[in-house]
């Protein structure tokens, strides 16, 4: 439902087409069009999807069908049938009963055949793309790498040049880091976006694995880090297709001034640090972005604050902190696990499985799409951060006994009660032990009486028997009924008998 919330996102939030829509999250137009259908229908506005966990949300949709009729007969995938059309032995009458098998209502072979014919007519039909003002920004590594030199080790280290261009005005940023990881992608994309002082519409990266999970001509899947730091700056992240650099073309160019304007000039220079190579390059920026176009009139900088800065979003009131997702499945103790620490979730949702959203000072965790537990982060392993709230009644109660309560407890039936309770604990090693056998002597006050338990207490003291089975069976049997025995030792006369050694037999 990630894919869905993001098409209704896009259109109800931002704004944007259908068509937009539907490439920003690698769907059809018709699907697109399908959705918004039922959420108008249904006069539902954003604000209430947001609300909606993914069960709800799945459940309006499927039972408010479109009752549009005449809807147009399913597409196929033109390109997949391209490439298998390459394949030995593989006919188009073969694509075709292959097509009918999925789709009964689809086109019969005429129309099939005709529809592809024209389509391949179409393959060599170059494009030259219009970006609209603030539209699109195009992002993308350099090829060429620039070493960077330890001062102390004398080793050298080659740092990665991330390049983001505008789509309108070309308006360039470009950094050095030191690799092209999950965070420093990122990270680059924010900064970039403070330089430009606004976010664009749209990011078109290529098939980083940074940035595409899993790279698919069809279907890529965007990082979900990616896709949580493109909607906290109200954007959309449409990835150029594998192996088609004409998609991504604004910055294949700015890669290529980059390297001849940048860091070619840069070449003959020894850097001693990150920093010191980042402020060379911002000093060279100013430079290229204020360089005069040869063909047209004006500059990067002057098309930019004429056309790309006035139609950029805003920027967040908040800078995005850096997070990262992960799924986990919640333990029968209502706790999840993320670095060999445990944090508890409501004890409803023990065995689900469960999104957690965590940076450097929080973990979130969602069901469904909705958060269900948010904790501070705690880097300590083996050890648990738990949320009363979260916890089952019963497990709430037990947490709230202390050997003082019980003993206070317990002195409301009696002296003896209490200090039986007192002797119970202290003989164990943790005092926790012994609050079953506590808890079971109190509840015999309830089955007999305060009285008569305070005597049998004050009997099991004597006599030593110090557990919740001797109370009990003092009670059974009526003990506590009888007189206490003599605290002394009776003496009794001694026994003479032949077989008696006696004491002076040991001497």
């Amino acid at each position: 439902m990630r894919k869905v919330r993001e098409i209704l996102r896009l259109s109800l939030e931002c704004y944007m087409g259908k068509r937009e829509v539907a490439r920003s999250c690698c769907v059809s137009p018709t699907t697109v069009k399908n959705y918004l259908s039922r959420i108008e229908k249904l006069n539902l506005n954003y604000s209430q999807i947001c609300k909606m966990d993914d069960g709800e949300l799945k459940q309006v949709l499927l039972n408010h069908k479109s009752s549009s009729k005449g809807s147009p007969r399913p597409q196929p995938n033109w390109e997949q049938i391209h490439l298998e059309m390459k394949k030995k032995g593989v006919t188009l009458q073969l694509l075709w009963q292959e097509y009918k098998a999925i789709y009964p209502d689809g086109y019969q072979s005429t129309q099939f055949c005709e529809h592809y014919r024209k389509w391949k007519g179409k393959l060599n039909v170059s494009l030259r793309q219009t970006h609209k003002a603030g539209e699109k920004m195009f992002v993308d590594y350099a090829g060429q790498t620039v070493p960077v030199v330890d001062r102390h080790s004398g080793e050298v280290r080659q740092a990665e040049i991330f390049v983001g261009t505008l789509g309108a005005s070309n308006y360039t940023y470009a950094e050095a880091t030191w690799d092209q990881s999950l965070p420093n992608w990122i990270s680059s994309h924010v900064r970039t976006f403070e330089y430009f002082g606004g976010v664009p519409h749209l990011l078109i990266p290529d098939n980083l694995r940074s940035g595409v999970s899993k790279s698919c001509r069809y279907e890529p899947d965007i990082n979900p880090s990616y896709h949580d730091m493109a909607v906290h700056y109200g954007t959309a992240v449409i990835p150029a297709r594998v192996r088609k650099p004409q998609d991504k073309a604004k910055v294949e160019s700015a890669v290529l001034v980059v390297e001849r304007w940048i860091l070619a000039a840069l070449r003959n220079r020894t850097f001693f640090s990150l920093e010191e190579l980042n402020q060379a390059i911002a000093e060279l920026l100013v430079k290229l972005n204020s360089r005069p176009f040869k063909k047209l009139d004006g500059s990067r900088l002057s098309w930019f604050q004429n056309i790309d800065q006035p139609a950029l979003h805003p920027l967040a009131q908040t800078r995005y902190v850096f997070a990262e997702w992960k799924k986990a499945r919640v333990n029968i103790d209502y706790h999840i696990e993320l670095f060999r620490h445990y944090y508890s979730v409501p004890y409803q949702l023990v065995k689900e499985e469960v999104t957690i959203r965590y940076t450097s000072t929080t973990v979130e965790i969602f069901r469904r799409g909705k958060r269900v537990a948010s904790h501070k982060r705690d880097n300590r392993p083996g050890r648990h951060t738990t949320i009363k709230d979260h916890m089952p009644e019963s497990h709430q109660k037990y947490l709230e006994w202390t050997p003082s309560r019980i003993v206070r407890w317990a002195g409301q039936v009696g002296q003896s009660t209490a200090e039986l309770v007192e002797i119970i604990m202290n003989s164990r090693k943790h005092p926790q032990q012994g609050y079953r056998s506590c808890m079971g002597i109190m509840r015999l006050g309830k089955q007999y009486s305060p009285q008569r338990l305070e005597k049998a207490c004050q009997r099991a003291i004597v006599i030593g028997g110090y557990s919740y089975k001797s109370v009990r069976s003092i009670l059974e049997k009526g003990l506590d009924k009888l007189p206490l025995p003599q605290s002394e030792t009776i003496q009794s006369s001694p026994i003479h008998h032949d077989n008696i050694r006696g004491i002076k037999y040991y001497h």
